[in-house]
C-alpha cells in the first residue's frame, strides 16, 4: 500500500486524481468544520453542511461515511495562510487534521484559504444576513470557497 498523498501542490494533487473525480472542501476550525463538495467534473463547488468538532476519533467516522457516501475522490483542507504567505498558528492544526485524515486513503491537497472567512463575511454582510445567519453558514460557504479556488485552479491549463 502507498503513502497517502498529503500535498500543497497542485500538480502532484492532479496527477493522483487522472480522471476527475468528486472533491470535498473543508474549512476546518477549533469548534467547526465547514464542508462542501463539488461535481466529478470540478465545475463548480456547493457548500454542504456544518460539523460542530467534538471528540476526533466520531468526527473522523461521520467525516468517512460522509464521503463515502458522497463518493468523494479527494479532499482539499484550507491553509490559513498570514496575509504574507507566512504559516499561521492555525497552519499547524490544519497540518494535523490532514495528518490524522489521511489514512482515509483519499489525496489530501493543502489549498491557501487567506481570503476565503473574509470573502464570505463581506458577501453575507451586503446580502443584509442577520448575525445569526451569518454565523449558521460562513463555515460551509467558506468551504465552498475554498474548494471553488482549488478547482480553478486544479483545471488552469487543462
Amino acid at each position: 500500500m502507498s503513502a497517502p498523498i498529503l500535498t500543497a501542490d497542485r500538480a502532484v494533487f492532479r496527477e493522483a486524481l487522472p480522471h476527475g473525480g468528486r472533491l470535498i472542501g473543508m474549512d476546518v476550525g477549533s469548534k467547526t468544520i465547514g464542508l462542501a463538495l463539488c461535481d466529478a467534473g470540478w465545475s463548480i463547488a456547493s457548500p454542504a453542511h456544518t460539523v460542530s468538532r467534538g471528540k476526533f476519533s466520531k468526527d473522523k467516522i461521520a467525516l468517512a461515511a460522509f464521503m463515502d457516501q458522497q463518493q468523494v475522490k479527494g479532499v482539499v483542507i484550507g491553509l490559513p495562510l498570514n496575509l504574507d504567505g507566512s504559516e499561521s498558528p492555525r497552519c499547524q492544526a490544519s497540518r494535523a487534521f490532514a495528518r490524522n485524515i489521511a489514512d482515509l486513503g483519499r489525496p489530501i491537497l493543502l489549498w491557501d484559504e487567506r481570503w476565503s472567512t473574509q470573502a464570505v463575511t463581506r458577501t453575507l454582510l451586503e446580502a443584509d444576513a442577520s448575525r445569526a445567519r451569518r454565523d449558521e453558514l460562513v463555515d460551509k460557504l467558506a468551504a465552498s470557497y475554498i474548494l471553488q479556488g482549488a478547482i480553478d485552479g486544479l483545471m488552469a491549463g487543462f
